[in-house]
C-alpha cells in the first residue's frame, strides 16, 4: 500500500486531471461550503473535462454472508479511481481507513481524499493505492 500527502507521489494522468479539476473547483469557491456543493462542482468540473464518473455509488458491506446496505461512495471516475470527498478543517483518521475499505470492497487499486476545507487544497489532498 502507499499513501502519499500531495501530489508530488504516486503520478498518474487521471489522477492528476482530477486533482486538477479539484483545484479549479476550490479556486473558485474557496473553502468553508458544504461537502455536497464541492461534490456537485467537482462533477460539473469533470464533465467539462470529458471524464466518466458514478456519483454516490451504493455498495454492500458483507458481514457472515449477509449483504449490508448502506455505504456510499461518494464519486468514481473512469471506473478506476474512488474520490472520497471532505469540507473540513482537520481529517479524522477513520477518512482514510473509510477509503481502504472502499478500495478493498470494489477491488479498484487508487483512491483520492480531497479536502475542499484546507486553505490550500493540495494540502487536502491525498493519494491512496492498495
Amino acid at each position: 500500500m502507499d499513501i502519499s500527502r500531495s501530489a508530488t507521489g504516486l503520478t498518474d494522468s487521471l489522477t492528476q486531471e482530477i486533482i486538477g479539476a479539484a483545484i479549479e473547483v476550490h479556486k473558485n469557491l474557496g473553502p468553508g461550503l458544504l461537502e455536497s456543493i464541492y461534490e456537485e462542482a467537482l462533477c460539473y468540473e469533470l464533465e467539462l473535462r470529458g471524464l466518466r464518473f458514478v456519483r454516490q455509488f451504493s455498495i454492500d458491506v458483507i458481514y457472515k454472508g449477509r449483504a449490508i446496505k448502506g455505504q456510499r461512495i461518494d464519486l468514481i471516475v473512469e471506473d478506476e479511481v474512488i474520490i472520497e470527498i471532505k469540507s473540513l478543517s482537520k481529517l479524522p483518521e477513520v477518512v482514510m481507513a473509510q477509503t481502504l475499505s472502499y478500495l478493498k470492497v470494489t477491488g479498484l487499486k487508487r483512491g483520492l481524499i480531497i479536502n475542499f476545507g484546507e486553505k490550500r487544497l493540495i494540502d487536502g489532498v491525498k493519494r491512496i493505492s492498495n
